[in-house]
């Protein structure tokens, strides 16, 4: 007779997002660099671009730490008083992409408090970090003004993941989960899920889910369990 699965509550894991925290590889040792040189910026803003889950958000928590700046989603910029975020001295935007995903009359809001922004910051002298899936040049951005704007902005890219990087980020992923892990279990992710930080994120999920509700400790065998049931192995 199988025993019913423990039921798993869905509690948030608190990700490590110092300085000292974030991984460097040469996938994005230059968009660390680029990073770094605030408040050196030529053009006073600077684009983060990656895919999904490579290490914007954390690469933005280190640059608020260190220019007191603030962070706001682009989705949320409808929002806001835009006079008042510009004050700040220093604004991160991200996932600008996505205000393409918005209906249409909050994305007209939103596009215009995005342009705005930028006016007021590079006006007074202040810098804008904008973050996104893709380059500038490739948002869907409707508003003419500050689609150009966006496209004269310094671009720093996070590029995918190779072996070292990502076995760092599947060590994090667990760690910020309380979870201690064998070598030989990063190892047997490394060569069957997706190459993608997206990938890891969903996996590392999934096995605590599985260990919890199994109260199995986590290791290759119950990996491949799940990764056989996700189609995945």
């Amino acid at each position: 007779m199988n025993t019913p699965e423990q039921l798993v509550l869905d509690l948030p894991s608190r990700a490590a997002l110092g300085r000292d925290d974030f991984f460097v590889s040469p996938t994005n040792a230059l968009a660390l660099q680029a990073l770094d040189r605030w408040p050196g910026w030529a053009t006073g803003k600077l684009a983060l671009c990656g895919p999904a889950a490579s290490g914007k958000t954390h690469l933005v928590q280190v640059w608020a730490v260190r220019s007191g700046g603030a962070v706001v989603d682009a989705v949320d910029l409808a929002q806001q008083d835009i006079a008042a975020l510009a004050e700040t001295g220093g604004v991160a935007v991200e996932d600008v992409h996505r205000l393409a995903m918005l209906p249409d009359a909050r994305r007209d809001q939103s596009e215009e408090a995005l342009f705005h922004l930028h006016n007021r910051l590079l006006g007074a002298g202040s810098t804008l970090l904008v973050t996104g899936e893709g380059a500038p040049s490739r948002w869907d951005i409707k508003l003419p003004d500050l689609a150009s704007r966006l496209r004269a902005t310094e671009v720093a890219t996070l590029d995918a993941p190779d072996d070292a990087l990502l076995s760092a980020v599947l060590v994090k992923l667990f760690a910020d989960r309380q979870l201690v892990v064998s070598p030989d279990l990063i190892q047997f992710l490394l060569s069957r899920i997706d190459r993608s930080f997206a990938s890891a994120k969903a996996t590392v999920e999934a096995l605590d889910r599985a260990g919890l509700s199994r109260k199995r400790a986590i290791t290759p065998r119950l990996a491949g369990e799940v990764l056989r049931a996700q189609g995945a192995a």
